[in-house]
C-alpha cells in the first residue's frame, strides 16, 4: 500500500510540469520523456506505472506499435497463432471478445485501470501490448529474452486512420479536428505516441541491432501476403506451424479468421465496448492500403512525403504506399 500510495504521489507531482497541448480536449497529449502520451483518458499514469513497476518474464510474448497502424488485426493473429490447440475457429474467444481484451495493453490498460496489476495471475505465456516507444519501455523488457512483434504503417495511411479514430471519440463536432488541422500537428511530430518518426525508427533501429528481440513487420507486406508473415511470426515467437499444419490449411484458417472483414462483422465488435467506453467498432474502419492518398491533397501528399525522406534517410526503412 505504501508503494501505491508513494507512485500516486510522484505521478501527481510530476504530470502539472509536463509541457501539454490541446488541454481539456479527448486530444489532450504530454510530452513525457520526448514523446507525446494521451492525457484526455489518463493513460499517461498507466504508461509511468508501466515503467516503474512491470516485470517482464521471459515467456511474455508483445506486441507493440504506433497507434492505427495494424494493432488489432495484430493481436487477433498473435492470440490465434499461441491459443491454435486450445482453441478452434467454432470456439474462439475472438467470437465473443474484442483482441483488445484477449490481448490486453500494459500502457493503455491494465496499468491505467490499476497502477500496480496483479500479473502473476495470468497463465504463461502471458500476451500484452504496448504503444509505449521503445526507448521508454521498462528495462526488465530490454534485459529479457520476452519477443517482440512490431507492426507498422505508411505515414500516409497511419494518419488518416488516426484522424478519423480519434474523432469518433470526441462527442462535440466543434471540439474535432480537420485533417488539415490533424496534419499539421502531425508534421511538428505532436500525435499520441509520437512523434511517429522516432516511434518507428525506435523499434526499427532495435530490430536491426537485436533480431532475435523484436521483430519488425510492415502493415502493408502483411496485406499483400499474409501467410509467409503469419510462419515468421509463429516462428519468432516459438510457436512453429509444423509441416502437418501447413498441409491442413492452419495458416490460412487463422489469416481467414482474423482477417479484417470477419472480424469486422461479427457482432462482439459491431456492438461491443472497450474499457465500457471505447466502442469497438471504432477499431474498425476501411484497412485499406493507399486510402491516404485518396484523402489527402496532392499538397499534403508532398509534404509529407519531404518529410518522411528525410526522416527515414540513411535508415535503410522504406514504406510501400500501395500493394
Amino acid at each position: 500500500m505504501a508503494q501505491d500510495l508513494d507512485l500516486n504521489q510522484q505521478i501527481n507531482e510530476l504530470y502539472p510540469t509536463l509541457p501539454k497541448i490541446l488541454e481539456g480536449t479527448t486530444f489532450e497529449l504530454s510530452l513525457y520523456q520526448g514523446f507525446w502520451c494521451p492525457t484526455g483518458m489518463s493513460p499517461i499514469r498507466g504508461v509511468i506505472s508501466f515503467q516503474k513497476c512491470f516485470e517482464a518474464q521471459d515467456t511474455d510474448i508483445l506486441v507493440a506499435s504506433n497507434p492505427k497502424t495494424g494493432t488489432t488485426w495484430l493481436k487477433a493473429l498473435s492470440f490465434s497463432i499461441v491459443n491454435r490447440t486450445r482453441y478452434t475457429p467454432s470456439n474462439t474467444p475472438l467470437l465473443t471478445s474484442n483482441p483488445h481484451e484477449l490481448v490486453p495493453f500494459l500502457d493503455f490498460h491494465l496499468f491505467t485501470q490499476n497502477e500496480l496489476p496483479d500479473l502473476s495471475v495470468i497463465p504463461s505465456p502471458r500476451l500484452f501490448a504496448m504503444h509505449t516507444p521503445y526507448a521508454a519501455l521498462p528495462d526488465s523488457i530490454k534485459d529479457s529474452n520476452c519477443p517482440i512483434i512490431y507492426v507498422c504503417r505508411n505515414p500516409f495511411d497511419t494518419v488518416v486512420s488516426l484522424c478519423h479514430f480519434c474523432n469518433a471519440f470526441t462527442h462535440k463536432l466543434d471540439a474535432q479536428l480537420t485533417m488539415d488541422e490533424f496534419m499539421d500537428l502531425f508534421f511538428k511530430g505532436i500525435s499520441p505516441f509520437g512523434p511517429y518518426w522516432d516511434h518507428v525508427l525506435g523499434y526499427w533501429k532495435a530490430s536491426l541491432e537485436r533480431p532475435d528481440k523484436v521483430l519488425f513487420l510492415k502493415y502493408e507486406d502483411m496485406k499483400e501476403d499474409i501467410v509467409p508473415c503469419l510462419k515468421k511470426i509463429a516462428k519468432f515467437i516459438g510457436y512453429p506451424f509444423s509441416e502437418e499444419e501447413e498441409r491442413n490449411g492452419a495458416i490460412e484458417e487463422i489469416a481467414k479468421l482474423c482477417s479484417l472483414g470477419t472480424l469486422k462483422d461479427l457482432e462482439v465488435n459491431k456492438s461491443g465496448m472497450y474499457l465500457s467506453k471505447h466502442p469497438n467498432k471504432a477499431f474498425f474502419r476501411k484497412g485499406e492500403v493507399g486510402n491516404g492518398a485518396d484523402v489527402l491533397s496532392p499538397s499534403m501528399m508532398q509534404k509529407l512525403e519531404t518529410v518522411m525522406e528525410e526522416k527515414l534517410k540513411g535508415s535503410g526503412l522504406s514504406f510501400k504506399l500501395s500493394v
